[in-house]
């Protein structure tokens, strides 16, 4: 049996106005009743979720994390009207059940689910130790045979078919991550520069439109207790939109890590690394027979993948150099995005995204 996903403490900083929730939630949901204890789920960098035991019932929060000003990658109402109309056409989705825009409440909008449980793969979990290579080789392909699952989602038939903008979307794509790293800069990072002209001067023609998920990896999947290799919900859902859905694989190329890669992206997102996992090739290989599509620049996806990883941690980085969070695990961030320009230039140079030598 492996370990389900606890709560642990609310993190210094990050605490809710407990009272007033509790107002809120009496009054909101059906045959609720008190009293509410909160405690936070430790993973993730973004959103921040929270497990909500409102006397019998588990629920879970999600609202932005503190400080963040980027309003577009933390739209709650957004995320909460993804779930909602997800669940008529995928199943492995939580229920939400509640969307507040209200900031008097908790200092900020979020929404409400049930709690799933099951284990979540983190890179220090429990539930990590024991795996065989066979365990996580075949955890690994449900992963990506999922994937193209999403993108064959009807997301029309589900009332999504204005979620976003396919036309265009690779060329908004590199044009809006450059932008978002030049309002988070702190330091001058010329791999991180190389990444950005590359990009620029190497789009590939666009392939069609899909759900995406948009940061689908690991610790985004949660997995049945009792069978590791079935996925039974996706979670994190804030940066899903409709576009190409070759950028979504690159996203996750991105996260995927092998053992010779730098010691700060092991550090972070190191789990892809442990034995039995596929390459990064083999992703793509996995990924191509599954969906039927074709994946004929391998490199500029998983370039745009480590990159708009780096933005992304950048951010955060940003916020914690500035003082508005306290999160302790954010000191080192820095260290991360100049391995994703390391890692990238060295995919640059040797041609290919697999077994790549530093």
């Amino acid at each position: 049996m492996q370990t389900i996903d606890q709560a642990a403490p609310v993190r210094r900083g990050e605490e809710l106005d407990n009272a007033a929730l509790e107002r809120f939630l009496l009054a909101h949901l059906p045959d609720a009743a008190g009293p509410l204890v909160v405690t936070q789920f430790p993973g993730g960098f973004s959103n921040l979720t929270y497990l909500l035991q409102l006397g019998a019932q588990e629920l879970v929060l999600r609202r932005p994390p503190f400080g963040a000003a980027i309003k577009s990658a933390h739209d709650m109402g957004r995320e909460y009207r993804v779930l909602r109309a997800l669940h008529s056409v995928y199943p492995k989705v939580p229920r939400p059940l509640l969307y507040c825009d209200d900031p008097a409440v908790i200092g900020a909008p979020f929404y409400v689910m049930t709690r799933l449980h099951g284990v979540i793969l983190r890179g220090q979990s429990p539930a990590v130790s024991g795996l065989t290579p066979a365990t996580m080789a075949a955890i690994a392909a449900a992963a990506i045979d999922n994937l193209t699952a999403i993108h064959a989602i009807d997301y029309a038939a589900a009332g999504l078919g204005d979620l976003g903008r396919p036309e265009g979307y690779v060329a908004r794509q590199i044009d809006g991550w450059t932008k978002r790293y030049r309002a988070a800069q702190t330091d001058d990072l010329t791999e991180i520069e190389t990444l950005i002209d590359w990009l620029t001067t190497h789009q590939p023609p666009e392939h069609g439109a899909a759900l995406i998920h948009n940061d689908y990896k690991f610790d985004n999947l949660m997995l049945n207790p009792q069978k590791l290799t079935e996925i039974i919900a996706v979670l994190d859902w804030e940066m899903c939109t409709i576009g190409d859905p070759l950028l979504d694989l690159g996203t996750t190329l991105g996260y995927w890590i092998e053992p010779g890669d730098p010691p700060a992206l092991q550090a972070m997102l190191g789990l892809t690394a442990a034995p039995g996992n596929l390459t990064r090739q083999e992703v793509v290989e996995r990924y191509i027979a599954a969906s039927g599509r074709a994946v004929d620049e391998p490199l500029f996806y998983y370039l745009y993948g480590l990159f708009k990883i780096a933005v992304i941690v950048q951010q955060i980085y940003a916020r914690h150099r500035r003082g508005l969070t306290q999160d302790a695990r954010f000191a080192g961030l820095g260290a991360v995005v100049a391995a994703c320009g390391q890692l990238g230039a060295a995919a640059l140079d040797q041609g290919r995204i697999s077994g790549l030598k530093l």
